[in-house]
């Protein structure tokens, strides 16, 4: 006996050692992980600052795109101090710091050129970056009444953003009413209908369709979706928001069945017995006890897939048309705003207004998503309340 429990308290004293041993390792793996989750957080923080510093001169009312403005002489040069030549060229204080007299002369030189070549026009001395410009509708001197119209490459450059987020909201609801009740039937059926055996074959199946690419629905919905809709609804625009938004859908319907599917499933098992225990059959149970039970993740799942609809570029940008219309109908052409940050950022002169616009629309777009997702887990967090009884 004696010798067993010295074997014992050996067994321990090298039990306790290897934990000792082992400690510092679990610490440097949680250290690792916390470090890991900080540097996401922080990177999708410095992506909105990035994104911000660059809209930041428009968004102060430093930026101006009138076409006719005033022009100073180049061999005035010397009578600027070199704060208001820096205003004049609309140069940040760094670009200014980089460049050598005679760079700067021959930005003057140009300036003067193209203030030369400006349009007789009383639009051209409007400054369109201005906020009353971007969101309510001016009768320009070439129409007949106030319009929402988005030309970033006419003359005189007009950005109302309005039309883009019209169209925006177009696609993404027609998605979400085309893609929502598909993904919820199919959770409710998967989770709770729906025999083993074929559950093993269903659930992956839909799952699968997250792993298409984009630019493959996109594809589809310009060739195959466009024309057959085209036929049916006899729409004057072959490519509309009525397409858009129907691809746009089925690369949601994945996001909102997983989700969905997972909150079912995860209502207990008891709350379903009890129902078919007081006569209830299966379809009345899952619709009647587990979807309400369920609503906080399936409001998740709904948000999530707003988010994933209205960040959505390549679908949008391959099946809507890129018409900036300012309309409701969803056989309309239509432009989202995704889709014109990836048509025309290429086609922007680095720091210019058109640049800026670009950039305050990408922040307006992450503002939208951001606060989508706070008023959504809000709204979650409250139906739990409810739903146990805290409020």
């Amino acid at each position: 006996m004696p010798h067993r429990d010295i074997g014992k308290r050996s067994a321990g004293w090298m039990g306790l050692s290897r934990g000792h041993k082992a400690r510092p390792l679990e610490w440097i793996a949680e250290k690792a992980i916390f470090a890991v989750s900080l540097s996401t957080i922080l990177m999708v923080f410095l992506i909105f600052v990035f994104i911000a510093k660059e809209a930041w001169p428009l968004l102060a009312g430093k930026m101006n795109s009138a076409a006719s403005q005033e022009v100073i002489a180049p061999e005035d040069m010397d009578k600027l101090s070199a704060e208001e030549l820096r205003v004049y060229l609309e140069m940040t204080k760094a670009e200014f710091a980089a460049k050598d007299r005679e760079t700067l002369q021959l930005l003057m030189e140009l300036k003067a050129e193209a203030g030369a070549e400006a349009p007789d026009d009383k639009d051209a001395e409007i400054n369109t970056t201005e906020l009353r410009y971007l969101v309510k509708p001016y009768q320009w001197s070439d129409y007949d009444k106030p319009e929402y119209i988005w030309q970033p490459v006419s003359a005189i450059h007009k950005y109302n953003i309005i039309p883009l987020v019209i169209g925006s909201l177009k696609t993404t609801l027609v998605a979400l009413l085309f893609a929502v009740p598909l993904a919820l039937g199919a959770a409710i059926y998967v989770s709770q209908l729906a025999p083993p055996k074929l559950k093993e074959y269903v659930k992956p199946v839909i799952e699968l369709l997250a792993g298409i690419p984009s630019v493959v629905l996109g594809f589809f919905a310009l060739i195959v979706m466009a024309t057959f809709l085209q036929s049916v609804t006899g729409s004057h625009s072959r490519l509309n928001a009525l397409v858009a938004g129907i691809a746009l859908g089925i690369a949601v319907i994945p996001v909102v069945f997983s989700i969905a599917e997972d909150a079912l499933t995860s209502v207990p098992r008891s709350y379903i017995q009890a129902a078919l225990a007081l006569g209830a059959s299966k379809w009345q149970a899952a619709w009647q006890v587990v979807l309400p039970a369920a609503i906080p993740g399936v409001f998740a799942a709904v948000a999530l897939g707003f988010g994933r609809a209205i960040g959505e570029t390549m679908i949008v940008l391959m099946a809507s048309g890129n018409a900036s219309i300012m309309s409701w109908d969803l056989l309309d052409s239509t432009r989202t705003i995704t889709a014109t940050i990836a048509a025309e950022m290429a086609e922007a002169v680095f720091g210019g207004h058109h640049y800026r616009i670009l950039f305050m629309l990408g922040m307006l777009l992450f503002a939208v998503t951001f606060i989508s997702n706070l008023l959504g887990d809000i709204v979650i967090h409250r139906l739990k309340g409810r739903l146990e009884g805290k409020s």
